[in-house]
Order: structure tokens, then sequence, then C-alpha cells
């Protein structure tokens, strides 16, 4: 680049401009002379310049490709975030779906176990009630029947069944209602009671030993029971050496003796009775004890005993109480009047509220 050249006006204007013309020539002389370092300077800075822009350049052709690369490895990977993203959302909309699935089956497996809980407890429930009901049931008959035959066979029977049955359900609701038919078992236990059917039966063997029994005033029937013993060897020996005869002889004595007998009369009127009134007897001892079984069973026990104290009287009186037989008959009679005494069946009343305790559900 040339500076240009500057011509000097034609035509000076004269007058004071023409010192500053010759102040101004010097300057321009020197620039003159100083413009090739000038445009040295501005050549080396242009080069200079140009160097370093295209050092730029290609530092900005690099990043550029770097940028490009990092963006289209940015979009790859933003491609596969959308792509995984999407399929997270999938994968998350298909657990929460599971999860819903899964939460209806817990919720159902819940209700069903509440279900089967409540349905457990529903037949256990059930199963202590109709066992309260059919223990219930089976001592209130037992009750029953003990009051129509006087007897507590049935009711200490009904009380031990149903202790057994609740031991073996052993219940922790039912504790109070085993401890009360317990304490009912035992007072029953130790409570003297009159046997009832014991009584009947001996009053039967009573009937029937009347009718078999000797009577006072019987005649040639009524031999005592002695002991059989055995004869000694010398009577034996003198038997077989007596003769016919003398054999004869003494089976008539024998005879002869049995047809007399010589006793103490202590009751004039059982020898004074007459033979044939000697049924109409048996049949009023008999009528008498049926008498008193049909009071003992109506548990009218004042009649049963007057009717067995007349009995007593009677055979003491009429039959013959030496004999085996007449003893024994005269000593079942006197076993049979004492043991009719009046006596109170026991009360299960603890069982009975333990019952209605239980049924109730407390």
């Amino acid at each position: 680049m040339k500076p240009e050249h500057v011509e000097p006006p034609s035509h000076p204007d004269p007058g004071p401009s023409s010192d500053a013309a010759a102040h101004v020539a010097p300057q321009v002389s020197d620039s003159v002379s100083a413009s090739p370092w000038v445009t040295r300077g501005i050549g080396a800075l242009a080069v200079i310049g140009a160097l370093g822009t295209g050092l730029m350049w290609s530092k900005l052709s690099g990043i550029q490709e770097q940028l490009a690369r990092q963006s289209a490895d940015t979009g790859s990977q933003a491609v596969e975030a959308r792509v995984m993203s999407k399929q997270a959302e999938e994968l998350a909309r298909e657990t929460a779906a599971r999860l819903a699935v899964t939460d209806a089956k817990l919720s159902e497996v819940s209700l069903q176990r509440s279900q089967l809980e409540e349905l457990m407890q529903s037949l256990s429930r059930s199963r202590d009630e109709n066992l309260v009901v059919d223990i219930e049931s089976a001592i209130r008959l037992a009750q029953q029947q003990s009051q129509l035959t006087g007897s507590v066979q049935p009711l200490l029977a009904a009380l031990t069944s149903a202790e057994q049955r609740l031991t073996k359900v052993a219940q922790p609701r039912l504790a109070p209602l085993l401890r009360a038919v317990t304490r009912d078992i035992e007072r029953i236990k130790a409570t003297a009671v009159t046997d009832v059917p014991t009584l009947l039966l001996k009053m039967d063997d009573l009937v029937r030993a009347v009718d078999s029994l000797p009577l006072r005033n019987a005649v040639g029937g009524a031999v005592k029971d002695k002991p059989v013993t055995p004869p000694p060897a010398s009577s034996w020996a003198r038997a077989i050496s007596m003769s016919w005869w003398e054999q004869v002889l003494g089976d008539i004595w024998d005879d002869a003796r049995n047809l007399v007998r010589v006793s103490r009369i202590d009751r004039p009127e059982a020898s004074l009775l007459a033979p044939e009134q000697s049924y109409f007897l048996r049949e009023n001892l008999k009528l008498r004890l049926l008498n008193a079984r049909l009071g003992l069973l109506a548990r009218h026990f004042e009649v049963v005993r007057a009717d067995l104290a007349q009995a007593n009287d009677d055979l003491s009186k009429y039959f013959d109480t030496d004999t085996r037989q007449g003893q024994i008959t005269l000593m079942l009679a006197r076993e049979v009047l004492a043991q009719s005494k009046q006596t109170e069946l026991p009360r299960v009343d603890d069982t009975l509220a333990a019952l209605t305790t239980a049924a109730a559900g407390r």
C-alpha cells in the first residue's frame, strides 16, 4: 500500500499562509520517509492476523466437528433414553397393573381369610352351643328319670358323661361348666340316697318267698335244717351187721317219732290258725308287700314303713322263722324296712346355672 503523492499548489497564496505551508512541509517529508516501516508493520500484522485467523478457523472447525459428534452422540443417547423411558413407562404401567391385580388378589385373600375365620369361629361356637344343649337336655332328662325311679344312677351317669365330653373338648369358655359338673358329681356321691330300684327288687324277692315259706301250724313239713355229718365207721359196720328186721323196726321208729312233735308255743294264735286260712294269710301278706311296693314307687315312705312293719310282724307271728328260709326272709324284710327312709334327691343347681351361662355366651 503506497501513500498518495501530494502536489504543491500551483498558485501559492501570499500572506501569512505561506508560513504555515513552510511549517507543514517538513512534517510531510518525515511521514513519507517513515511509510515503508509502517507498511512493513502493517504487513506483518496482516500476516500474523491471517495466521491467527487460520489457526482459529482450524480450531473452530475441530470444535465444530467435535460439537457435531457430541451432538450426534447426544441425539443418539437422547433417542436411546427416549426408547428406554418408553420401555420404563411401559414397565411401570405393567408393574402398576400387576400391583393392582396383586392388591386385588391380596384383598380377596384377606376377605376370604376373614370369612374363613368367621366361619371357623361360628362352627366352633355352634359346636360348643350344640354340646351345651345336648348336655343340658341329657341332664334334665336324667333328673326326671331320677325323680320317677327314686335313684340317682341316671343323674350320676348323665353328669359323668357330660364331664367326659367337656374334658375331651377342653374349651376355656366351658371350664366353669366342667367345674360345676365335677362338684355336683362329688356331692351326689357323698349323699346317702335310698336306692329305690334295689328295694323294689328285694320286695319282689319277699313276695316270691312268701309262697314257699312254712307256717308255724304246719304238720310234718317243718323240719329244721341240720348239718349233715357222716356217720362214724362203727355205725356203718353196725348197720351192715344188723339184720333186715332190725332195719325195718328202725325205720318204723323214725317215722313214728316224726309224727309227734313237742315244742314250745310262744304265739298261740299261729297254732290256732285253721289250715284253710293259710292261703288267705299268704295272699294277705303278699298284698301288703305289693302295697308297700306301690307306696315306694309313689314316694309315700310313711305308708311303706307301716306296711313293712306289719309284714314283719306277720312273718314273726305266723311263719316259721326257725328254719333257714324263714330266717333269710325275715332278715330281708327287716333290711327293706331299715332302708325305706324319706330322703331327698340331690339337686344339680350349679350345673344348670353353668349351662344357662354357657348357653348365653358369657
